[in-house]
This record gives structure tokens, sequence and C-alpha cells, in this order.
């Protein structure tokens, strides 16, 4: 699909946005700094609750999170036309995206081995992971260069289904981990009758939920053609569900491993984890992660 006079933020998979219509810019520009408000504050809570940077969680969420800025920087500079540097938006729409996407997933596995304890599934989800960045995140980057420097109809066409399939793949991967979650918290409100337990439970049910239900309206607006608006939003909705991973990480942590921390240690203000507890925590996820592994 190439370039048209048509205002539609789907008709600019190639170029630049050469429309007339203001709102479609004020959306674009609205959904990037959202997304790099959204980067900032987790970034200022990462390093405030860390204390030592290190670990499968700390790293994947930081690298997801700084993902979004070039991925969003990428998409402003190139639907604006801010360069005639072909290469620069693509290259920092396509670093970003690599590491926000695989990013997201390795946030989400780092920490599923505190409610799944079977290593076979562990090990399903690592390989599924490694899987799509083979099949999708490659055969993506490959068209993206082709279609925005060939620019043919058969570069631009290839483009435009491997967009959808790599979009509707990776929600897809994120959907069966959330999935497992929400499996697994709906076994813990089964068997633990405790009130407090359960509300928590079912917080960690609802933003699980929240974060499938949002990976499905990307695909809806993929597959409605809203090319602009869906990879602008993405960037938004990222940087959405890394908070909710990040305020969910004390009470999931909290309902895992009652027998290790006093509750009021673990979760500060709007959930997160207080920053004198970080190490502990961290260091507990580290070796609780290993022993599963050896087991």
């Amino acid at each position: 699909m190439s370039n048209t006079t048509s205002s539609s933020p789907g008709n600019w998979i190639i170029g630049g946005y050469t429309g007339s219509s203001d709102g479609v810019r004020i959306a674009i520009a609205t959904f990037v700094g959202v997304a790099w408000y959204n980067v900032g504050e987790l970034m200022v809570l990462v390093f405030l609750t860390f204390k030592k940077y290190r670990g499968m969680y700390f790293w994947s969420m930081l690298s997801s999170a700084w993902g979004i800025i070039p991925y969003s920087l990428g998409f402003l500079l190139k639907f604006f036309n801010a360069t005639d540097a072909l290469w620069l938006p693509i290259t920092l729409l396509t670093v970003g995206w690599w590491a926000m996407v695989t990013g997201q997933s390795m946030v989400l596995y780092s920490r599923l081995h505190l409610v799944l304890r079977d290593i076979r599934i562990l090990h399903l989800v690592l390989g599924l992971i490694v899987l799509d960045v083979l099949l999708l995140h490659v055969p993506t980057t490959v068209l993206t260069y082709m279609a925005n420097y060939y620019n043919t109809d058969a570069t631009v066409t290839g483009y435009n289904v491997m967009e959808k399939i790599q979009l509707t793949g990776f929600c897809v991967q994120e959907i069966i981990i959330s999935g497992l979650y929400i499996w697994e918290t709906n076994r813990m409100l089964k068997l633990n009758p405790e009130n407090d337990s359960r509300k928590v439970i079912f917080n960690l049910f609802a933003v699980n939920l929240a974060c499938i239900l949002m990976d499905i309206a990307l695909i809806v607006i993929e597959y409605a053609n809203f090319y602009m608006y869906q990879t602008t939003l993405k960037a938004t909705i990222y940087s959405i569900k890394l908070k909710l991973e990040f305020a969910v990480l004390g009470k999931l942590v909290k309902i895992a491993h009652q027998h290790v921390w006093r509750p009021q240690l673990i979760a500060g203000p709007m959930g997160y984890p207080v920053p004198m507890d970080a190490n502990q925590l961290f260091a507990d996820l580290d070796n609780n992660y290993a022993s599963t592994r050896t087991s």
C-alpha cells in the first residue's frame, strides 16, 4: 500500500503523513507524548526501587521501557517527515521495536516462576519467545527495509501482510503468558480463603486481563488498517503495560511468598515495591528461579 492523497491513517505504511488532518497529527503526537511520560515515570520508579542493577527482571524492564523511546521517535520522524535520512527513522523504530516487544515478554517470563513451578511449561514459554524472535522479528525487519527502500508493490504488500502476522503473533504470545498468570491466580483464589489475599489475587487477575484486552485492541486497530494509529498507540499501550507489570510485582511476591516477607514491607504506594526491600525481593526472585530450574 503506497502513499495516496487520502487522509486515512492507514495509507502511510511507506513515507510520511501528507494528509491535511490536524486531528491525525495531534493523535500521533499525543500517543507518543503519553508513552514518553510513562517511560520517564517508570524509569524513576525502577532506579529508586533497585539498589543493585542486576537480574533478568531488571534488565528486561529496562530494555522494554527504553525501547519505547527510539520506537516512537522513529515513527514520529517518519510520519512528520522530519528528516531526509530514510535510514534514521527506520533504524530507530526497528531497534526500539525489538527491545520493546521482546523485552515486555521477558518481563512477563522473568516472574512467571512465582506462580508457576512446572519447569516444562517455563521452558516452553522461553522457547516460544526465542522462536518468535526468529519467525517474527527477523522477517519483519527485512521487509521493513525492503519496503521503504524499494517501495514496490511486492515489497509493500509483503510488509503489510507481515505486519499483521507479527502483531498477531506477538500479541498471542503475550496473551498466552498472561493467560498462564490468570489460570494460576484463579487456582490461588480457590486455595486461599483469606479475604485480603483473595482481594490481591483478584487484582492480579484484573491486571493480566487488562493487558490481554489491550493486546486485542491493537489487533483490531491493525486489521482495520489504521496503521498510523496502531504503530503509535502501541508505544502508549506498552508503556502502560510495563507500569502495570511493575506495580503488580509487589502484590505477586506477597501472595507467592507470604512465608518470606511481611506484607507491609512488600508493596509501597500504588502497589509498587518499596526501595528498602528491592534487593531482598529480587535476590529471592533469582534464587527461586534458579532452584526451580534445577528441580
